[in-house]
Formats: C-alpha cells, structure tokens, sequence
C-alpha cells in the first residue's frame, strides 16, 4: 500500500501553509494525483517538497530547483546532476559572497554616518546652551 499524505498533512509537517504547497504545484514541483476534489500527495511529492524548502533556505528560485528536479528526472547519469548541482551551488556562493561584501560595505558607511550625526548633534548641544544668569 502507497502511504499519501493530505495537503493538509504536509503544511503542518513542513510548517507552511497550504497556498505555498498549492504554489509549488502550479510550479511544477508537486504532482499530486486526485480523489475528488482533494489532492493526495506521494512520497515523492513529499520528498520533493522537502527538497524545495530546503532549496529556497539555499536562496535557489522555484525554477532553479524545478530545472534541478527535471534534470534527476530525466538524466540518467547521476554524475550530470551532480555536477549541475556543483554548477549552481558555485553560482549561488559566488553571488552570496558578493553581496556579503556589499552589506559590509553598507554597514561600514552607516557606522560612519552614525558617527558623524552624534557628532553633530553633541556639538549642537554643545552651543545652544544658554548663558546662565548671575
């Protein structure tokens, strides 16, 4: 017997709500068959949905990971998929370095500014203070 899980199954397995399991579906990602007008989904639907979450916590997009599903599916050498996946692992470090340095670079220029207005603003107290009376 075939264990299926119920769209409501998943959402509380994964944490998520039904509207992103529906999304991935209309996606391409999940194909769950029909009993009416309830959706059952596999162990693969779930095993892929698992790999999907697990991809966008990598920062890959929807399509990225639907290209990656495709190609294990329909390649019959594991060592292409793997080595599409090492392609896009490296494009996505490459990208993720650039944009920690960018943020570095950000927060080293709100330090600055930071700096600069406590400055202003202590030498601004510093002069508006009014001449005590004697």
């Amino acid at each position: 017997m075939m264990t299926t899980y119920t769209i409501t199954d998943l959402a509380k397995e994964f944490g998520i709500t039904t509207r992103t399991i529906r999304h991935y579906e209309d996606k391409g990602l999940l194909n769950p068959s029909r009993e009416g007008t309830s959706r059952m989904f596999s162990n693969r639907d779930r095993v892929r949905l698992k790999l999907a979450l697990r991809g966008k916590r990598l920062g890959f997009s929807l399509a990225e990971i639907r290209d990656l599903f495709d190609l294990y599916d329909l390649a019959r050498d594991e060592k292409l998929q793997l080595q599409e996946f090492l392609t896009k692992l490296e494009r996505h470090r490459t990208l993720l370095v650039q944009q920690r340095e960018d943020i570095e670079i950000m927060l080293d220029e709100i330090s600055f500014f930071e700096t600069q207005c406590r400055k202003l603003l202590a030498e601004s107290q510093g002069s508006s203070k009014e001449p005590a009376v004697t």
